[in-house]
């Protein structure tokens, strides 16, 4: 799959799985090996089943998310992709802003991707 391709629907996958918390949809886009880190100091999850679980404790406590994601900027195999999300957790509203790199391989799954993001209190 051509990266641009496989970005975008990285980009549309997560924006409508996150809306409703559909991690089977999520890790589809992820290749059985992949690796993923969230922040850069975090060690890493490795392999699908270590990501879905991650994935999984992430929405713990989110509720009425609002995600978009940008259009992915691509260069070789590999996108930015920036994603704001407005929600609540566990009741206060919070806004999460962010951005995760990925690296595709042929079959247009991700293999490695890595986030940084930062949220505040509100919806800003």
């Amino acid at each position: 799959m051509d990266p641009r391709t496989a970005a975008q629907r990285f980009a549309d996958t997560w924006q409508h799985a996150w809306t409703h918390h559909d991690v089977d949809a999520l890790i589809t886009l992820y290749a059985d090996d992949a690796e993923h880190t969230s922040m850069p100091f975090r060690p890493p999850h490795r392999g699908r089943g270590a990501i879905a679980d991650y994935i999984r404790w992430s929405f713990t406590g989110e509720t009425d998310p609002r995600v978009t994601f940008a259009t992915p900027v691509v260069d070789g195999d590999q996108a930015a992709i920036e994603f704001r999300v407005h929600a609540h957790d566990n009741g206060t509203p919070v806004t999460l802003a962010g951005c995760v790199f990925a690296h595709f391989n042929e079959h247009g799954q991700a293999v490695r991707t890595r986030d940084y993001w930062h949220t505040t209190e509100g919806h800003h």
